[in-house]
């Protein structure tokens, strides 16, 4: 039996497998821009949690990804071969991104900054060690030690031609330049009373940029130790520094609010500025060397592009990828497919994911008060947060009629009305769905639902009102109870059959109620033994599940109206909950960080597994392949893969004392279409042999256009006849060739070239023998033709004629050549190999030749032995031919 049905517990979960995580690109921690020299592309490294994603600039496709270190990468750096990523007191090195092939251990304290340095990597921790690493050898090759207290390393850079030199920058302001080579402090220099934050080289030699944590950047000589130029942005500290080196002389910097301006060092001035390029503090801008294009990455978890191709120095985005700048809280997949992810997070934000490819990932941006007020805020560029609406509680989507209007509906934290969303316009809808004006001001909307034909929804507030809306046109279409109200406390949940026949609802009340969908009558209600938190329905098989406070879960059927099943196992809150695709399976989620899957027919637990985040939102993919998780503190959206599809799952009742074992959450994945293939991978590449087996018959893999067009050459010519007859050509070319000079001079033919150009033809000129009649003359003898069976594949068809004509005696061959010929053909049809060409050339061969060849008693006999072989090997594949066609044709008229 697999692990997950041991009561013992032997690792993980039997019916679930970590895949991948969808939507988690980056964090806090700035990007490292590399340049491969053969692939001539540009490559981004960035972090995501232990591990090290590597994005193609072109596409900012995932083309690998780094094996998972033990604790989070805290600074990544790289070369032009390694990745270097520190981990709490450890950096390693990656190499092709991938596997760890170097370790350097000696720091005491988390490590904070790396710098390459040709053959060494310099490596600064937190207590003030500064060792600078052999990289080959994994040595250490200098230590020094700072005292934080009075010069703590903020920032590090190489100044560009100083070699063995490093500019340290420390958060006293002042800045300090090394040689590691000898190990001597070389120059110092006193600072502008603010701690640097951003040291970056210039593409001017000796000069430097420098960020501050007062918002200052001050453009630096350090040869002549003269501030050339300074600069102050209003949005507190440089978080990031770049120079544009495609022509223009423009230095970005980053800020905390997620802005980055635009500074002109010739002008000395501003030049313009982005806002809101990042939800959070930019933590990395770098600009593609030589192209107008900046990459920026921030812990919004977004990375960037952006091209300069607007008027005044402006840029836009070129592209991006995105994810929650805030973790989600409900999840649930749209459409019958299960390839997109509706998610709804902190951010305020909702954004579709798809599992096939990154490409297709979609936002819906971020919900509004009011859209027009909120496109306006977006052209001047002025932050209205009243304007935004709260995250999302809770949402509900249909496909039946999206097409035609807004298919989702959601609530939002703390607000009355819910908002329609469109999913193929992906934006928000045009309607905020609010009850009438007689309802309770201080009320929000908790819950949600769409009817399966995607005509209403139905919505639950906090103030017992449960309401119909139409989603055409927007309008109120009644509610539920006496006095407006279905419940007397909180609705919870909200519900409706696949007929539209019946709502269900329950509330903090503790009450289940079932309601006619048209007439909005009370038809029983059912009473809980506490308080439900949320509710869920499987429409086809009619079984809505309940999750109550006191930790169980109740089943109960929707057709005879009776509790059928009941759960106990969870020690915390149930979060979520989710329903097999055939509704045999309740998944469940809770804030005790167990994942448990309930069998609905048997009753009892079959599978739990532990998280080390606890799960906030569950749900299954209705086509039964993944089951999907979002989770506390995380950005992404886990996948796992149900075993149960690819394999045999033993699966038991477990006991009421399992302790269920630890899964690791998966991580991020490369993208198959996007995949680097590496040198190694390259020369390991496998080659298919010319002919899998002697007895097997091989084609050529030439054009059909190189064989099947032999026999009607004639036909061809004729069709290409020119009508009109051809025009001689002028005396002399319109342009005469001329020697380079001030005075035009025609070029004439040099005494040497006049003497070397004898009028006297040579003897070998008048032979009519070509190249391939001598290779088919030489092979003859030798017994092997591969040399003019080459020359014929490399010729169009009309040299085929041509070659094939001049075999006979007419064309300057003889009846030798006719024989070789013969025996050529016999040897491919014996091996096997070029099938279509054998019986192209042979046809033609024939064609040309026949009559000639019945003269021949060494021909005759030689086609009489060819055309055995030729019946032999017909023989065989008619049968194959014959076996097939009869299997195909029982197949499809066999009543199976």
């Amino acid at each position: 039996m697999p692990g997950g049905g041991n009561p013992g517990g032997s690792g993980g979960s039997a019916l679930f497998s970590g895949f991948r995580v969808l939507g988690q690109y980056c964090n806090h921690v700035p990007h490292v821009l590399r340049y491969h020299q053969k692939h001539r592309e540009f490559y981004l490294v960035t972090t995501v949690g232990k591990c090290l994603p590597l994005y193609n600039v072109k596409r900012l496709g995932i083309v690998a990804v780094s094996n998972s270190l033990p604790d989070d990468i805290t600074c990544v750096a790289a070369d032009r071969m390694l990745s270097f990523a520190a981990a709490g007191k450890v950096v390693s090195a990656f190499a092709r991104n991938k596997e760890v092939v170097m370790r350097f251990e000696g720091h005491k304290q988390e490590v904070r900054l790396l710098l390459p340095l040709g053959d060494h990597l310099i490596s600064v921790d937190s207590g003030g060690d500064f060792i600078v690493w052999d990289v080959q050898s994994g040595d250490e090759y200098l230590r020094l030690h700072f005292n934080p207290g009075t010069f703590d390393v903020s920032a590090m850079m190489h100044p560009s031609t100083y070699m063995n030199k490093v500019l340290l920058g420390s958060s006293q302001g002042a800045l300090q330049l090394w040689n590691i080579k000898t190990s001597k402090l070389l120059y110092t220099f006193s600072g502008w009373s603010a701690g640097v934050t951003v040291l970056q080289q210039s593409p001017a030699v000796d000069v430097v940029g420098i960020g501050t944590a007062t918002g200052r950047i001050i453009i630096h000589n350090i040869r002549l130790d003269e501030t050339l130029m300074s600069f102050t942005q209003d949005w507190g500290p440089i978080t990031a520094l770049a120079f544009r080196t495609d022509g223009p002389p423009v230095v970005a910097s980053g800020s905390p609010q997620g802005h980055i301006a635009f500074w002109d060092l010739e002008k000395r001035q501003l030049l313009t500025q982005q806002r809101n390029m990042h939800h959070t503090a930019v933590a990395g801008a770098t600009f593609v060397n030589s192209e107008p294009l900046l990459i920026t990455n921030g812990a919004d978890n977004a990375i960037k592009v952006w091209i300069f191709d607007q008027e005044g120095g402006g840029a836009r985005l070129l592209r991006s990828r995105e994810g929650h700048s805030a973790p989600p809280t409900t999840i649930h997949h749209h459409g019958s497919d299960g390839k997109n992810i509706l998610s709804a997070g902190q951010d305020g934000t909702l954004q579709s994911f798809s599992t096939v490819h990154e490409r297709f990932n979609k936002s819906l941006g971020h919900g509004s008060v009011n859209k027009k007020a909120e496109k306006n805020r977006q052209k001047k560029g002025v932050a209205f947060n009243e304007l935004r609406l709260p995250a999302i509680t809770s949402f509900s989507s249909a496909l039946a009629r999206q097409s035609d209007w807004d298919g989702i509906v959601a609530c939002h934290r703390g607000c009355i009305a819910a908002t329609t969303w469109n999913y193929q316009r992906s934006t928000m809808g045009v309607y905020h769905l609010m009850p009438p004006a007689s309802a309770h001001k201080d009320t929000a909307a908790t819950t949600a639902t769409i009817t399966s034909c995607g005509n209403f929804a139905v919505i639950g507030s906090s103030c017992g009102r449960v309401d119909v809306y139409n989603l055409q046109s927007g309008l109120h279409r009644g509610c539920y109870g006496e006095e407006g109200k279905a419940h007397r406390g909180v609705v919870r949940g909200v519900a409706t059959d696949t007929l539209n026949q019946l709502t269900i609802t329950t509330g903090s009340d503790s009450l289940l109620k079932f309601w006619r969908f048209k007439t909005k009558k009370q038809e029983e209600e059912l009473k809980m033994n506490s308080t439900p938190a949320l509710m869920m329905l499987h429409r086809d098989s009619g079984m809505l599940a309940l999750a109550l406070d006191d930790f169980t879960l109740q089943v109960v059927d929707i057709e005879t109206r009776r509790v059928v099943r009941k759960f106990a196992g969870h020690h915390g809150s149930i979060n979520d909950m989710t329903f097999s695709p055939d509704g045999r399976w309740l998944v469940t989620g809770g804030m005790d960080c167990t994942v448990r899957t309930w069998d609905l027919p048997s009753g009892s637990l079959v599978d739990c597994f532990l998280v080390s985040m606890a799960p906030v939102s569950v749900s299954f993919s209705p086509t039964g392949d993944f089951l999907a998780t979002s989770h506390i503190d995380s950005l992404g959206i886990y996948l796992w893969t149900n075993k149960s599809l690819c394999g045999p799952v033993g699966l038991r009742p477990l006991p009421a004392d399992y302790q269920p074992e630890t899964e690791l959450l998966p991580g991020v994945v490369v993208d198959e279409v996007e995949e680097e293939v590496t040198d190694e991978e390259m020369q390991n590449e496998y080659k298919s042999c010319d002919q899998l087996g002697a007895e097997l018959v091989t084609l050529s893999q030439l054009p059909e256009s190189r064989w099947r067009s032999l026999l009607h050459l004639d036909e061809i010519k004729k069709k290409n006849k020119p009508i009109a007859p051809p025009v001689a050509p002028t005396a002399a070319p319109f342009f005469l060739p001329t020697v380079p000079g001030l005075t035009p001079r025609f070029s004439l033919p040099t005494e040497g070239e006049q003497e070397t150009q004898s009028k006297v033809l040579n003897w070998q000129s008048l032979s009519q023998r070509s190249e391939f009649a001598s290779a088919l003359e030489a092979a003859l003898e030798s017994g092997s033709y591969d040399r003019p069976l080459q020359l014929l594949k490399d010729c169009g068809p009309s040299a085929i004629s041509i070659e094939l004509s001049s075999l006979s005696s007419e064309g300057g061959g003889d009846n030798g050549l006719l024989v070789a010929f013969i025996h050529m053909i016999d040897s491919m049809l014996l091996s096997g190999r070029d099938f279509d060409l054998a019986h192209g050339y042979l046809a033609l061969f024939l064609k040309l030749h026949l009559r000639s060849l019945s003269d021949d008693t060494e021909a005759t006999a030689a086609l009489q032995r060819l055309s055995a072989r030729l019946e032999a090997s017909w023989a065989e594949l008619r049968a194959s031919f014959d076996q097939s066609l009869c299997l195909l044709s029982y197949a499809k008229s066999a009543l199976l």
